[in-house]
């Protein structure tokens, strides 16, 4: 056994949750290990929807237009009838970009890409994922965790102050914590694989049957490249044959024989569709993001754009209490996100039940641009009259006329680790603090003009989360709740 190697975080998972949190602690100077059981990077197009919140994510991670050139918009679905006949349709609502949501429509991403672009940001941190390095066991003692990992050298016990179970949805660290994963299995097996084949056209989402469990199958093309991801449901007891004969005869039994030829399978799985969701987030030292913390059907594109946001809420507070703030910022994560995701998988279950019956379309309702934390501990709003913006909310994006005469996106200045203070006109002067970006608006200050930056009063203040999130909204007779505020999430002063 090696001696014992210390760090701050120990990462147990390299999927898009790990990989998002370990971009995240990267970027903020802060010490970890990320490690997962695969021999090597997942290979399959899974999780392929980018949800436009997410998009907004990956932008301040710095990643956005590297996965925008690997995927690309949604194709038309094709939904095809007995007689032959066909009807396409746009399913999945595409809007056009607005100023405050500059990201509408959801992102065709293979989810093997997504990780891929993911890794490659990491590695302009100096960090790698370890792969075939599993997680045996570990006890948390209060003031870190001991973990034993064993990889191709043997076994390393891995000191850290906080351990974080990204392992997926049979997740070792939520079964070592004893944590419960209540609710049900919907009573339903499909089949996904990534496939080479002839006989379809990929400029659309081919759908046959739409509708019939028992026959209903679909053809996705993948951007990029000559692959289709194919979906369909099966039944639930049996072993299915994912051989390029197997999924050959699979699709035969559903169409006219050889009207589709597979000419390779490139990846495949089947799977049983359950919605769970983890009694809790944290227990201790140790945190639960990701699959590990829920289970959804995939219908509606939600489990990898949730695990990221799970990942993201999570890497500023880690950051955060390792610099000096109190350990109860953390308990915040379970609070904030796990009713997101409860929310999500209602949804999820709910999209499920409408594609039996052949309905397919998604709207906003799959964006998540509307969720935030209004009910969140962190949440203080004493910003005078109601406004559509309140503590809680998603900041809106916003184009703002500096001084030197050029526009600012207001994005551009949220990017990055820090906080966002925006004062309004006649605000009182505030002190400069670590990890505080503050920029005063209107007449007299850095950014003159302010558009329509929504919620943000004469004299008062908007104060934004480096989530991405309003953390607190101030009247100006209210004002001296900042520096309380700040005091409590950490930023020094």
């Amino acid at each position: 056994m090696d001696v014992s190697r210390e760090t701050d975080i120990l990462i147990c998972g390299a999927g898009a949750a790990g990989l998002t949190l370990a971009v995240d602690l990267a970027r903020r100077g802060v010490s970890f290990r990320l490690i997962d059981r695969l021999d090597g990077p997942f290979a399959g197009s899974r999780g392929k929807g980018i949800q436009p919140r997410t998009q907004e994510i990956f932008e301040d991670l710095g990643v956005i237009d590297r996965l925008a050139a690997e995927g690309g918009p949604y194709p038309p679905q094709r939904a095809y009838r007995d007689d032959g006949a066909h009807d396409d349709t746009q399913g999945i609502a595409m809007s056009p970009p607005t100023v405050d949501e500059p990201y509408r429509a959801p992102l065709l991403v293979p989810q093997s890409r997504t990780e891929a672009v993911l890794r490659d940001r990491l590695a302009e941190w100096g960090h790698r994922p370890d792969y075939a390095s599993r997680l045996t066991a570990f006890v948390d003692d209060g003031e870190g965790v001991r973990a034993h990992v064993t990889g191709a050298g043997g076994e390393q016990v891995v000191r850290c102050r906080y351990l974080i179970g990204a392992d997926g949805g049979r997740s070792f660290v939520r079964h070592a914590l004893e944590v419960g994963f209540p609710g049900k299995t919907l009573g339903m097996r499909a089949m996904v694989a990534d496939i080479v084949l002839d006989g379809l056209e990929p400029t659309v989402w081919h759908r046959f049957h739409e509708g019939d469990m028992q026959r209903q199958i679909s053809f996705c093309p993948l951007p990029h490249c000559d692959l289709f991801q194919l979906q369909a449901p099966i039944p639930f007891d049996g072993a299915a044959d994912l051989s390029v004969d197997g999924i050959q005869a699979f699709i035969d039994a559903r169409l006219p024989p050889g009207a589709i030829r597979v000419r390779a399978v490139r990846w495949a799985s089947d799977y049983a569709m359950n919605a769970r969701l983890a009694d809790h987030y944290r227990v201790g030292r140790v945190f639960l993001v990701g699959d590990a913390a829920h289970i959804h059907p995939p219908t509606g594109g939600q489990g990898l754009n949730t695990s990221v946001q799970d990942a993201y809420n999570l890497g500023w507070k880690l950051g955060a209490v390792l610099a000096g703030a109190p350990a109860a910022l953390l308990d915040t994560y379970e609070e904030e996100r796990r009713p997101i995701a409860a929310g999500m998988l209602g949804l999820s279950t709910h999209l499920l039940e409408r594609a039996r019956q052949g309905e397919m379309r998604r709207g906003r309702e799959v964006h998540q641009l509307d969720l935030g934390y209004r009910g969140s501990s962190l949440s203080l709003d004493r910003g005078g009259d109601p406004h559509r913006l309140m503590a809680g909310d998603r900041m809106p994006d916003a184009v703002l006329r500096g001084a030197g005469g050029q526009a600012r996106r207001l994005f551009d200045l949220m990017a990055g680790p820090h906080w966002t203070l925006l004062l309004g006109a006649g605000a009182a002067p505030v002190a400069p603090r670590d990890g505080v970006r503050a920029w005063r608006v209107g007449l007299g200050g850095a950014l003159p003009d302010g558009g329509d930056l929504s919620g943000l009063e004469a004299g008062g203040c908007v104060l934004v989360r480096p989530d991405g999130y309003v953390g607190a909204r101030l009247a100006a007779g209210e004002m001296g709740g900042l520096a309380a505020y700040l005091a409590a999430v950490s930023v020094p002063f």
